[in-house]
């Protein structure tokens, strides 16, 4: 499966480690399969990170949430995490489509349209629009949940072929989309720095930036300090 989408997105492997059989604490983890890659970027400048830039510009969201399966919940951190729940199958992988939006992503990165950009993986849109906004300092608005979909499946739904960008030119982006037959939508706004930063979700309240980055920021520090950890 990895040699397969490795030829399909045609990504040169490097290096790589699979361990399969570790454990902590006499409890085994996953697996890990590790694969280490390189990459050439022509121009560095052009490169963007993750981080949020500006307050007023739009979040486009690439790619599509199915709404005919409500978002897949599937085997996701969401389902593992927060219903205590390990089952389900992964999402569906279409090689084809991860290949063809990410094409389109970097196309629009090297025409300057994109201030940052984050894949969706683990954790769904929430997770990786957290972490945008912990790195750059800044709060979202999201808009409403769109019909159809549950607001666990459209906030943390892991669909493949996914990728969140930050915009100051929603309409050529969107457009682009559109020629290109690429599904492409807005879904909110980056909005204040500093002390007022929040994660406003619509219907579900607001959560602080600066509350995010600390709780996030903390936690490593206190798992080593437990017994737990120093029995590892």
């Amino acid at each position: 499966g990895m040699r397969e989408a490795c030829n399909a997105l045609g990504y040169p492997v490097v290096s790589g480690n699979v361990s399969l059989y570790n454990e902590t604490s006499g409890a085994a983890i996953l697996p890990t399969p590790v694969i280490g890659g390189v990459g050439l970027i022509a121009d560095a400048a052009q490169a963007v990170d993750l981080a949020l830039k500006s307050e007023g510009n739009t979040l486009i969201l690439i790619g599509e949430t199915a709404s005919d399966r409500g978002g897949h919940l599937g085997a996701s951190l969401y389902l593992r995490e927060i219903e205590g729940r390990d089952e389900g199958p992964p999402p569906p992988v279409d090689l084809a489509a991860e290949r063809r939006n990410g094409d389109f992503v970097r196309a629009e990165i090297a025409a300057g349209r994109i201030a940052a950009c984050h894949d969706l993986g683990d954790g769904g849109l929430l997770v990786a629009l957290a972490e945008m906004a912990m790195a750059g300092g800044r709060g979202a608005a999201l808009d409403p949940v769109p019909p159809g979909l549950t607001a666990a499946a459209w906030w943390f739904g892991e669909d493949q072929s996914r990728y969140l960008v930050e915009t100051a030119a929603p309409e050529l982006v969107l457009a682009s989309a559109k020629n290109m037959s690429m599904y492409a939508q807005s879904i909110g706004k980056v909005s204040a720095s500093g002390p007022g930063g929040a994660l406003t979700l619509s219907g579900a309240g607001a959560i602080s930036v600066a509350g995010l980055k600390a709780a996030n920021e903390a936690w490593l520090p206190g798992y080593m300090g437990t017994s737990e950890a120093g029995s590892g």
